[in-house]
């Protein structure tokens, strides 16, 4: 049964602390309260074990999940409090209730929804607290938060999208793997022993994969070591900042790729400045916090840039055309918005836009992987196949002589 610590006064005026034992952390309060206990913050205990076992990370589908319910409370008129404490105790997930009951005891002290978020800023980002901090100011929380809502759940739907379009390919791939390791360790070496009775000599195809599989069964140990140095060689060149700006500048220019990553960023971008200019941000503090949500270096770097253009009152479309790093139509439509005074506007139909285009782009990648991991495969197959055959054939030429 879970125990649960809390914090009370008794009927003397005199704090009192302790743990509680009890089925959930509602039935703890009513049982200390019937005990005289008031004043009471109640929170669920776990030992380390049990901490590291569940662990403290939420999801974003969590995160998305929780935006929609609070969203949905507060338009049904419930005050924030008691959508918070709804939503921890009938939650299933036990890091969303200790979040949320954690959150709750911060609101009963005064605190501001927003303010009790900035204790969690890794399942929160920085773009999703500055919204809802300006959503209080502006009585919008219950929009806000729907709209917060909708922008992780096309998030994640882009990320499904792109995995699923992957399965296939490295699918094929480990079948084309394992079913080559297995012919070369288990079958080619029964053929070259029956030629070795045979004291014939094993054809070029059969001896060429041979020498390949003898190579990697005497010399595997290096190759591995050469891999992990490799790894381990990239891992520390990207911790350092040229490193990631590097590798981050490298990917944005890979063909296709590049302008797949190039859109997904766009998409982003205008997603998360629509909603923080619409929930009444600083355009200034909300491009600052919209560019560290893109987490490409390139982006954050040259739009750092730009926020000081718009500080010199050189407007918002212009600097970002100059970055080189946003198409032609999502300038001119934010050019758009700029001068009608719709900017906000203009950036959610941009980010739409962008999201269809990304879709596409997303199918193109696929459509060009899938046939090249295909057709690689297919020519490692079909060399050991050849070689298999020619092995066969050549023991039948054997026989007949």
């Amino acid at each position: 049964m879970p125990k649960f610590a809390y914090i009370g006064v008794d009927v003397e005026g005199v704090e009192v602390k302790g743990t509680h034992k009890a089925a959930s952390r509602a039935d703890a309060e009513v049982s200390l309260y019937e005990q005289q206990v008031r004043h009471l913050q109640v929170t669920e205990k776990k030992s380390i074990l049990h901490y590291e076992i569940s662990g403290p990370r939420i999801k974003r589908e969590a995160v998305m999940h929780l935006s929609r319910q609070i969203a949905a409370f507060l338009r049904a008129g419930l005050p924030i409090l008691e959508a918070v404490h709804t939503i921890g105790k009938e939650s299933e997930n036990s890091s969303v209730r200790r979040m949320m009951n954690t959150i709750e005891d911060q609101l009963r002290s005064g605190e501001r929804f927003s303010d009790c978020l900035d204790a969690f800023p890794k399942v929160f980002p920085p773009f999703y607290r500055g919204i809802v901090r300006s959503a209080e100011l502006t009585g919008e929380l219950d929009t806000v938060l729907a709209r917060l809502s909708g922008y992780i759940e096309r998030d994640l739907e882009a990320r499904r999208k792109l995995k699923s379009a992957m399965t296939y390919p490295l699918v094929v791939v480990v079948m084309s793997m394992v079913t080559v390791v297995i012919l070369a360790i288990y079958v080619l070496p029964k053929f070259e022993d029956f030629f070795a009775d045979l004291d014939a000599e094993l054809p070029l195809p059969t001896r060429i994969l041979m020498g390949i599989t003898g190579f990697l069964g005497d010399w595997w140990w290096a190759i591995a070591a050469g891999l992990v140095a490799i790894v381990v060689l990239f891992i520390a060149i990207t911790s350092t900042k040229q490193g990631k700006y590097a590798r981050d500048a490298l990917l944005l220019k890979v063909p296709v790729l590049g302008v797949t990553i190039q859109y997904a960023l766009v998409e982003r971008f205008c997603r998360v400045l629509a909603s923080m200019v619409g929930a009444g941000v600083n355009l200034t503090e909300g491009l600052a916090v919209t560019t560290e949500a893109l987490r490409n270096r390139v982006y954050v770097k040259r739009l750092g840039e730009v926020n000081e253009q718009i500080l010199e009152g050189q407007g918002v479309a212009g600097p970002l055309a100059r970055t080189g790093l946003f198409p032609g139509t999502a300038t001119q439509m934010l050019r758009v918005g700029e001068d009608t005074g719709s900017l906000d506007t203009q950036l959610e139909v941009t980010a739409e836009y962008y999201e269809t285009e990304l879709n596409y782009k997303i199918a193109k990648l696929t459509a060009l992987f899938e046939p090249i991991v295909i057709v690689v495969m297919g020519l490692i197959v079909g060399f050991v196949a050849i070689a298999l055959v020619s092995a066969m054939y050549g023991i039948f030429r054997q026989v007949d002589v």
